[in-house]
């Protein structure tokens, strides 16, 4: 019943709520970030609070005088690439430069449909580009961001909430504190399993060999 502007104006936060939250990030040894949707917003963020990193939103990847202005006040930068083509990453890669550049493979939807997350491009980005990929995921679970990992994601953004019935425009597509819980647990499993491709005997084989193999046959 309300416009997208009417909302986010409710949502918003202020000056002294950065103040705040940056402090806060700074006892729990968090390091903060803020997505600016303008140039006021991103001069806010680096030059008065001093963010190192600034994180574009996908829809921003087209608004080439913001992008500009990102890779001026910016040593590094996350872009999420969310409803574009691969000739507009290009182009708002072509303005930020590649380094100290992440991207962000994305699927703009609240919540993303499993068969429209398109995990495969993670590894074609890296190979395309050349540089770090990572995964923004919207959908509503957890495995396919646990996936993403396993082909390649150095970094992981989820939408996160108190409660997934609350009023707002994503918390459907958000997860709850359990759900960030199990899916940091599972990530790191991941990460333990992936290994570095050699194959190899390992020590705990070693009984499961001797009961099971022939003797015969080493």
């Amino acid at each position: 019943a309300e416009s997208q502007l009417e909302m986010i104006r409710k949502l918003e936060l202020t000056e002294p709520d950065h103040e705040l939250l940056i402090a806060y990030a700074k006892t729990r040894h968090i390091t903060f970030l803020s997505t600016p949707f303008d140039i006021s917003s991103l001069y806010l963020l680096t030059k008065r609070f001093g963010l190192q990193t600034i994180k574009i939103p996908s829809g921003e990847i087209t608004n080439a005088p913001f992008l500009l202005a990102i890779a001026r006040a910016a040593p590094r930068v996350i872009l999420s690439t969310g409803m574009s083509t691969p000739e507009q990453v290009d182009h708002a890669i072509g303005i930020l430069g590649k380094d100290d550049l992440v991207l962000l493979h994305c699927n703009s939807a609240y919540p993303a449909q499993y068969e429209e997350l398109n995990l495969q491009v993670i590894p074609t980005f890296r190979e395309r580009y050349d540089v770090p990929v990572g995964y923004s995921g919207h959908e509503s679970g957890l495995a396919s961001t646990i996936a993403a990992v396993a082909l390649g994601a150095c970094m992981v953004e989820r939408h996160i909430t108190l409660d997934r019935a609350m009023w707002g425009s994503d918390h459907a597509a958000s997860l709850g504190p359990s759900g960030l819980e199990r899916l940091v647990r599972d990530i790191r499993l991941v990460e333990r399993s992936l290994g570095d491709g050699e194959k190899r005997m390992y020590p705990g084989e070693m009984k499961a060999m001797q009961r099971l193999r022939p003797t015969n046959n080493p």
